[in-house]
Order: structure tokens, then sequence, then C-alpha cells
């Protein structure tokens, strides 16, 4: 459970940003950065390492302690997880879509080395560019409202659209791990308390 819930901290810290940059066109540079690093990180050694290390998940723990605790305030948040769950379901079931995201991964993790970040501009829209030739085009699509003047911009859309793979990439980590939609309700409470667990 410890690390399904590592692999829910890393969705939902994702989509956090996701709505952060719809609403005011820019992102938590950290938070960015662990968002977009784990979608290089396909052979990583556990769930922690995914993202760096599991100190870097504080944010999306905090947000999972609100919303089993009910003091989430944002309400799209949660709708937007579970759109992110389905779209994955689809993706993985679709051999040929999952083989060309891991190419154009792997092709992206060159970049991202060769400029010195995960989150440079060039790789951001490259991320971008292929979650809109690919899992934009999987139904149900993922509706991520925001302020119009910035979901207007090319290079905030193409942002959004990198951190959404990024928190496709923590739905895969969660199911390969035996997560699943059931267990919001029936195993709540373990979800929870290790949640507790890694906040200390």
């Amino acid at each position: 459970m410890s690390g399904r819930v590592l692999a829910l901290a890393g969705l939902v810290q994702a989509l956090a940003q996701v709505r952060r940059i719809a609403d005011t066109g820019h992102a938590d540079a950290s938070v960015l950065g662990t968002a977009l690093d784990s979608v290089f990180r396909i052979d990583a050694d556990s769930p922690a390492d995914v993202y760096g290390d599991s100190t870097a998940l504080r944010p999306g723990l905090m947000l999972l302690r609100d919303y089993f605790t009910s003091q989430s305030r944002d309400e799209q948040l949660p709708r937007l997880a579970l759109a992110v769950m389905q779209l994955e379901r689809r993706f993985v079931r679709d051999d040929a879509m999952a083989r060309r995201v891991q190419a154009g991964i792997r092709a992206q993790a060159a970049a991202a080395q060769r400029l010195g970040s995960s989150t440079h501009p060039e790789v951001l829209a490259a991320l971008g560019g292929l979650y809109s030739e690919t899992l934009s085009h999987l139904r149900p699509r993922v509706q991520v409202q925001g302020n119009p003047h910035y979901l207007g911009q090319a290079t905030v859309v193409a942002e959004v659209r990198a951190v959404l793979l990024a928190a496709v990439r923590s739905a895969v980590l969660w199911r390969q791990l035996g997560g699943s939609l059931w267990d919001f309700l029936l195993r709540r409470g373990e979800l929870a308390a290790a949640v507790r667990a890694h906040l200390g």
C-alpha cells in the first residue's frame, strides 16, 4: 500500500500543477521538475525512485490527506484524477500507442539530458506535442478548466499537456502496483493510514 500511495500522490501532485498552470500560467518549478523527471524514469527500481525520493511527493501526500479527511477545497482535482485513471486504462490497451509514447519519451530523455533539464521549454513543448498526438485522441478526453487567457497560449497548453503525461505515468505506476478505483471504495482507510505514515 505504501508504494501505491506514492503513485497516487504523484498523480494528484501533477494534476494540481495542471490546475495551477491553467489558472495562472505558471507552475511551481520544483514540483514541475518532480513530475517531468518521473516521465523519464521508466525503469526505476522503486516507486520512490520514480519521483527522486518520497519527500518530493509531500505536496501530493498533503493533498491526499485533505481529500481523505474531506478537507479538500478543489472539487475539480478528484474529477481530473478519475478522468486520468480512465484514460490510462484505455491507453494501456492500445499497444501501438503505448510503444509510440515510450519511443517519444526515450527520444526526449536524450534532449533533456543535453539541455540540462526535464523542464526546459523545448522538452515541455515536445512532451506536450507527444500527448497531443497520442493520448489526447483517446476518449473520454481529459478536460482541463482554467483561465482562457492562459489556455489560449500555445506554450501554456504544451506545458499542461506535458504535465498530464506525467499524471498518466503515475496512473500507470498506480495500476502496476495493484491500485484500482475499487481502493477508493473498499480500502480508503488503508490509503489514508499510508498517507499519514509517509507524512509522519
